[in-house]
């Protein structure tokens, strides 16, 4: 979508579809999950845990630090990668407030 077209969406809208690209890539949620999994800042793990090369798993850290989903710390030439907790939670709230628009007791009424 180009960044003109942000202007006719509201700000939530534009930080959900923003929060779900980060999500939108397989490698990006095994990161998410083994982060989670882990409860700990991790650093060189992921590349034996996902088999995929250095520059990939990079790749996908940055796109989720971007995100806000994760936060690093740098510790001599390593950077160690944890869950950021309070944006977990905003997002925890962003995507149950979509999920809960859903009318149960009518969605048999439809199409």
């Amino acid at each position: 979508m180009g960044i003109t077209k942000k202007n006719l969406f509201t700000e939530k809208q534009n930080e959900l579809a923003d929060l779900a690209k980060a999500f939108a890539h397989p490698a990006r949620v095994a990161i998410l999950q083994f982060l989670l999994a882990s409860n700990k800042c991790i650093n060189g793990d992921l590349v034996q845990e996902l088999g995929l090369a250095q520059a990939t798993i990079s790749q996908h850290l940055r796109e989720l630090k971007n995100s806000g989903l994760i936060k690093g710390t740098i510790e001599g030439v390593s950077i160690s990668y944890c869950i950021d907790p309070e944006k977990w939670s905003q997002v925890q709230d962003l995507f149950n407030g979509m999920f809960d628009g859903i009318h149960h007791k009518d969605s048999g009424n439809c199409c």
